[in-house]
């Protein structure tokens, strides 16, 4: 360990192991480091009676909720948007051969007490019973405008400047009623509040026309995907990609202490008496508690059922946004369930999560409008966590500190909270832009396809036959960059 490295990254957070994995492509020669003696840190999965440990001390799982093994709880739920910055990633990293993906079945808003799938198209907007007739036809009219928007093409911007438009301006044109720009600003931008309406419009466009076109990706019941066994499977896939190039890895390192220079620069990391020389240290932000401040805090609860979310079209696997005019919230309320039909349950059992900003200290009482309309549980477990965001200038001190996880059932915000680390950390610029990530060259073996350009296929079931790879008996989705051809 007494080596020097180009950069040391403490923590296997699916950030800090996206990281590792380009900066080690990068040609960067990284160490990685973490006090636990397995990888995903916060972002980690737990069998049962790993949950149980964690959340009821030494008390032992019932036998009726089956095998712990069989399970694999995902602390961090977070569904992949099928065309987003997250799975471009992935792909141009060449890190989904380690991976089988299976699409969401459902993609769900809550209006008026009650839940309705999300309306994301303009054909969909002419059948959805969320809005009334004269609403449906302007509705179809601004899933139309974002359909054709081409950001490099102004003809098709509807004569409005999208860097000055603002969204409550561009709304306005299309006419649409509060309870329409609730669903499309939450349920399809996914901003997390309304903040938006007052911003230029161009980031809100494109955040609808990522949904659609993500929607249309897989043609299944939502825009999302979801790795077959959980999350927990990404952070080792990123960690096997940065050891391809050279990358070390260290487990269960205790007491991993950054140490610092008299002008305050992080020059390495000491555990268990050897000290590791690193020009630049990348960490979570519990390694470095003194460079972060509290900014909020998440209230979840984690509950296992033996039934799908109630309204949900029978989904195995289903996303619930609720807005927080809808609950008089100052931020959205989010559902999330999965379950065996992804390999993350037994037979017949579900996991599912409602999670939220958490806005007083009791997570029972403010929960209780999401779990409700989960409908019988088998368990549940309450739990809330804090948020950290860095205060130090990375550039000054060597430190580059990823944000903790926001409440979101989405990798939108992750991953681009990722993006701008690696631009920090390596003064290089990673920009996504019409489909493509812009890029520069040192990545650009990473980065050398557009995302339309992945196939997916659907390897055959148990009994044979090929599924198709948006229904229920595909056994999962193979994302894959084709093979040049002369």
């Amino acid at each position: 360990m007494d080596e020097e490295y180009d950069v040391i990254v403490l923590g296997t957070g699916l950030k800090e192991c996206i990281l590792s994995g380009l900066l080690s492509v990068d040609g960067l020669k990284v160490l990685h480091m973490d006090k636990n003696d397995y990888y995903g840190g916060e972002s980690t999965s737990l069998n049962l009676n790993q949950l149980w440990k964690r959340l009821r001390g030494d008390e032992q799982p019932p036998e009726h909720l089956g095998s712990s093994r069989e399970y694999n709880v995902d602390m961090i739920p977070k569904f992949m948007m099928a065309n987003g910055t997250l799975v471009r990633v992935l792909i141009h990293a060449n890190v989904t051969k380690y991976l089988n993906f299976k699409a969401v079945d459902g993609s769900f808003v809550y209006n008026k007490k009650k839940i309705y799938k999300v309306p994301a198209t303009d054909v969909e907007a002419l059948k959805s019973p969320l809005m009334g007739l004269l609403e449906k036809r302007r509705a179809r009219k601004f899933f139309l405008f974002v359909q054709d928007f081409d950001e490099s093409d102004p003809k098709t911007h509807a004569g409005m400047n999208m860097d000055t438009t603002t969204g409550q301006e561009l709304i306005a044109k299309y006419e649409l009623d509060d309870d329409t720009i609730d669903f499309i600003g939450h349920a399809l931008a996914l901003h997390t509040n309304d903040t938006y309406l007052d911003q230029p419009a161009l980031d809100f466009v494109k955040r609808v026309k990522l949904y659609a076109e993500s929607l249309a990706r897989f043609q299944s019941g939502s825009p999302y995907i979801y790795p077959m066994y959980g999350l927990g499977e990404l952070p080792q896939a990123f960690a096997r990609l940065s050891a391809v190039y050279g990358g070390t890895y260290m487990l269960n390192k205790p007491q991993c202490k950054v140490e610092f220079d008299e002008s305050g620069k992080a020059i390495g990391v000491t555990s268990e008496g050897e000290t590791a020389k690193g020009k630049k240290i990348v960490c979570d932000p519990s390694y470095l508690p003194d460079k972060v401040q509290q900014v909020g805090k998440v209230a979840r609860a984690i509950c296992i059922m033996s039934h799908p979310i109630p309204d949900t079209n029978e989904s195995h696997s289903a996303q619930v946004i609720l807005p927080q005019k809808q609950l008089g919230r100052k931020s959205d309320m989010y559902l999330f369930c999965c379950s065996y039909a992804h390999n993350v349950a037994p037979k017949g059992k579900y996991i599912a999560f409602v999670l939220t900003e958490a806005e007083t200290d009791n997570p029972e009482a403010e929960l209780k409008p999401g779990v409700d309309l989960l409908g019988k549980v088998d368990e549940i477990f309450y739990e809330t966590y804090h948020r950290f965001v860095p205060t130090n200038d990375g550039s000054a001190d060597n430190c580059f500190i990823s944000t903790s996880y926001d409440a979101t059932t989405h990798f939108e915000s992750t991953v681009m909270d990722v993006l701008s680390m690696y631009t920090n950390i390596t003064g290089k610029q990673v920009l996504v832009m019409n489909n493509k990530l812009l890029h520069t060259p040192s990545i650009s073996k990473l980065l050398m396809y557009s995302l339309p350009r992945y196939i997916i296929s659907c390897p055959t079931s148990a009994n044979g036959s090929v599924a198709n790879s948006n229904t229920r008996s595909c056994p999962g989705i193979q994302l894959q960059v084709p093979e040049k051809t002369t």
